[in-house]
């Protein structure tokens, strides 16, 4: 089905750029000449971080913008390209589309989890967010104007999953102008790896002097690199697994297709409508983390692999004027489903081991069949998550050309998570499986909801010709809840109650018609199940005969003070203060209290600098934060997430980038230094002292332990030249990117299960080696078409962008997700 859907794109890309290109032909190649340029082919980039049209260096925050003519040239086209642009992001990624960003070293790392807690970075669609748990969704990066990255606290403007910055992806829109539209293709061969290609078009159609529809299809095709290889594992009690059924090269490939539509509609001078929808599907194979145990780009994996990520997004915005006012509503839709299977072999390897002393998994475990013999006690996880989210703005602003100027608005959004997680064992007997579920061994049957209300406003004023100062705040309310099933099944004629043994997770905590829980009644009648799908409740509230979801809620505001200062012209200093904030939330273990929310104070100076008439352009920004009270996610009991507040940490760093155009020469370097510490004790078991003392009681890592999977060092160069040559004009470019290492974990110390024995589980996972890494490119513009050969990671760096263990006691196999090798190809593209 989903071959189909793919070649039906496909044709239908084709068969358009072929339509559409006779005429483009007919009227020659000078057709181009009617559309709008990019904005960073003019003298300066136009930005909308501040809900205004402003040039980039009259905003002071800090910002980095890379406009249509950076992201065509430099090839982007995932999340995996412009990050390493960006010197203030950091991320942790399992594979393509389940990715977790972090800006300014905010992050105490496993975040990213369905269950875990709300992204500190924002992620925008234009004027939509798109952010979601568990993984920020890759929008296929094609005809947009430009990325923005708003480094530090957005929650001014931006709301609560803004806490440490947010990004912008601003699409181009549709042009009433004339009829144009351009189309892409790539193919290239990846080292010891397969065969990849896309080809992307777009279309500007004008209907009518008042409106105009662009259409945006694509394609791609990432060819697979790490190789399942043959293997076996054997376990205790003379059971010996091998995988020779999965055994494949170019495991990991990847397809992804979809596309866009806007339609803008000039309703009057004043007033425009633009209703936008997006839809994109990604089907990832294999494992993208491979395990050095086994090889370089190897593993040894026993069960299908595979991702579905598909989402939708239907958008409004509705734009203009009320007077000399501008007025602007902003809302969407957004509805994505994502369906995996995963290996989870690893777990049974590690328990296995940790109770050697006990006879190993078939000693201490129950897993037999209907039968009552011993079988295979491997898993493998199915899992789906739907994701829905609905967000309302509705904004005004002052005319921007006043001394004084206004910026206000309320915001509303509303997300939700359906959660399964089927964790599955073949053969296992009835009575030893979830309820209801033969084969099931574990099983999550989940439903959260997080809401933001919130209203906000932003006020500046021109206290002299070159001195501005700026004041901005927002007032807000979260309300979050949970509600469902996770766990065990059940058999009351036990023991054993299934097959890990266990009396008190799962369906032992179900709530009975009294009020009490199983465990502590059973021979209780059982309430409904909260959430279909599930044996019964055992997350929730209880109150007269009814469950409700339980539920944190709360409210606080956040505030942004800024002075700009412009002593000569095309040279700016600015400082802010700032304050973001994450809501809080529930944990899925009913004995683990509701985690709080977090807050970031930020103190920044920055300048920007545009010198030589416009030969060099120096922006920085030097700036410290303190990050109260953190979130921090982990793997608990039975491998499942649970989340604390840790102590505080501190953030100093500085960030910086440079642009030198000369003739046909251009430069450009962004780089940053971040130094993120903890300033107290993170303990084992949370407590408000951070002393870490008390029963069971430890460090889990000591005060002044740098925060995770943030490189101290971060930096980016790209140096173009162009050169006319006949008719054409021809270029070289090369991109230079370097970071330096990273811990992956932020913990020192942890108990490990079954022995009670303390390890390391950051020194298990291994830090994230340093790295550099190469793009060239060498092609030329004609007129209207483009031909160029590459080579991206041309000297095939292993950069280790995550690592990653299956289960929270699997330290024994840590997975590292790396950058695709060496890759190179041909590119050509035609515009009309």
């Amino acid at each position: 089905m989903h071959i189909s859907k793919r070649r039906s794109l496909f044709v239908a890309l084709m068969v358009s750029s072929a339509v559409t290109a006779c005429p483009a032909i007919a009227q020659t190649a000078a057709a181009p000449a009617t559309t709008t340029p990019a904005p960073d082919e003019q003298s300066d980039i136009i930005v909308t971080a501040q809900k205004r049209d402003e040039n980039i260096q009259n905003v002071p925050i800090s910002i980095q913008a890379l406009g249509t003519r950076k992201l065509d040239q430099l090839n982007v086209t995932s999340f995996a390209d412009y990050s390493q642009l960006l010197p203030s992001v950091a991320f942790q990624s399992s594979q393509p589309g389940v990715t977790t960003i972090y800006m300014r070293g905010v992050a105490s790392g496993g975040d990213g989890n369905h269950s875990g807690s709300l992204p500190s970075v924002g992620v925008y669609l234009d004027e939509q967010p798109v952010t979601t748990i568990g993984g920020t969704p890759d929008i296929h990066i094609y005809d947009v104007a430009r990325i923005e990255s708003l480094a530090g606290p957005q929650g001014t403007l931006y709301g609560a999953s803004s806490e440490a910055g947010t990004i912008r992806i601003i699409t181009n829109k549709p042009d009433v102008s004339s009829f144009y539209g351009r189309v892409d293709a790539e193919a290239n061969t990846v080292k010891s790896g397969g065969q990849g290609g896309r080809i992307e078009g777009m279309l500007n159609i004008p209907l009518s002097t008042q409106a105009a529809l662009r259409v945006v299809g694509f394609y791609q095709h990432d060819a697979g690199y790490i190789d399942n290889v043959p293997g076996t594992r054997s376990f205790t009690g003379g059971i010996t697994a091998n995988n020779a059924a999965f055994v494949e090269k170019n495991y990991n490939d990847s397809d992804i297709w979809g596309g866009r539509a806007a339609l803008k509609i000039d309703l009057d001078d004043n007033w425009t409508v633009t209703p936008t929808v997006l839809y994109q599907e990604q089907r990832n194979h294999g494992s993208f983390g491979y395990d050095p145990k086994v090889g370089d780009l190897q593993v040894q994996h026993f069960f299908p692999e595979y991702r579905r990520d598909r989402y939708v997004q239907a958008a409004l915005t509705i734009q203009g004027k009320v007077g000399n006012w501008d007025v602007t509503y902003a809302g969407a839709y957004f509805d994505r489903r994502d369906t995996q299977s995963s290996d989870y072999t690893d777990y049974a390897e590690a328990y296995d081991s940790l109770y050697s002393s006990v006879g190993g998994i078939a000693g201490y475990f129950y897993f037999q069949n209907n039968a009552g013999q011993q079988i295979d006690s491997r898993q493998h996880i199915i899992g789906t998550d739907h994701f829905k989210k609905t967000s309302q703005e509705l904004r005004v602003a002052s005319p921007q050309d006043e001394r004084f100027r206004v910026v206000a608005g309320a915001f509303y959004q509303r997300q939700s998570n359906a959660i399964h997680q089927d964790y599955q064992v073949a053969g296992l007997a009835d009575t030893l499986s979830v309820n209801g579920h033969p084969g099931t061994l574990w099983l999550t049957e989940q439903h959260r909801v997080d809401k933001d209300y919130a209203v906000f406003g932003e006020a500046s004023f021109d206290l002299l010709p070159r001195l501005t100062l700026t004041a901005g705040g927002r007032a807000y309310i979260f309300d979050n809840s949970l509600i469902g099933f996770f766990g065990f099944g059940r058999d009351f004629n036990g023991p054993p109650y299934n097959a890990a043994g266990s009396s008190k997770t799962g369906v032992a905590g179900c709530y009975t018609t009294t009020g009490q829980v199983v465990r502590d009644n059973p021979t209780g009648t059982l309430l409904p199940a909260a959430v279909a799908g599930s044996p019964c409740t055992n997350l929730a509230q209880y109150a007269s005969g009814a469950l409700s979801p339980r539920k944190i809620d709360g409210q606080g505001a956040t505030y942004r003070f800024n002075a700009t200062w412009k002593p000569i012209d095309k040279v700016m200093v600015y400082g802010t203060v700032s304050k973001g904030f994450r809501p809080g939330g529930i944990n899925r273990r009913a004995t683990v209290a509701p985690y709080a929310a977090d807050t970031l104070i930020n103190y920044e100076v920055g300048w920007k600098t545009t010198l030589l008439d416009g030969l060099i352009r120096f922006n920085g920004a030097v700036y410290q934060q303190d990050w109260k009270g953190f979130q921090f996610a982990f793997l608990g009991q039975n491998s499942f997430t649970e989340i604390q507040n840790g102590p505080d940490a501190r953030i100093r760093g500085v960030e910086s980038d440079v642009t030198l155009s000369r003739g046909g020469l251009a430069l450009t370097a962004a780089g940053s230094y971040t130094d993120a510490k903890t300033r107290r004790n993170l303990c084992a078991i949370n407590e408000p002292t951070f002393t870490c003392t008390g029963t069971g009681n430890f460090i889990s890592a000591p005060a002044g332990t740098r925060l995770p999977v943030t490189p101290r060092f971060k930096i980016s160069g790209n140096a173009r030249y162009t050169k006319p040559v006949g008719t054409a004009k021809a270029y070289v470019q090369a991109l230079v990117t370097h970071q330096s290492s990273a811990s992956s974990d932020i913990r020192t110390a942890i108990l490990q299960t079954g022995t009670g024995d303390t390890v390391n589980p950051a020194a298990l996972q291994g830090r994230l080696a340093a790295y550099t890494t190469a793009n060239f490119a060498i092609g030329a513009d004609f007129s209207g078409y483009t031909l160029e050969l590459f080579a991206q990671n041309a000297f095939d760096e292993r950069a280790q962008l995550s690592r990653f263990q299956e289960c929270g006691s699997c330290g024994q196999r840590p997975y590292i997700v790396t950058n695709t090798p060496r890759t190179i190809g041909i590119r050509a593209g035609a515009k009309f």
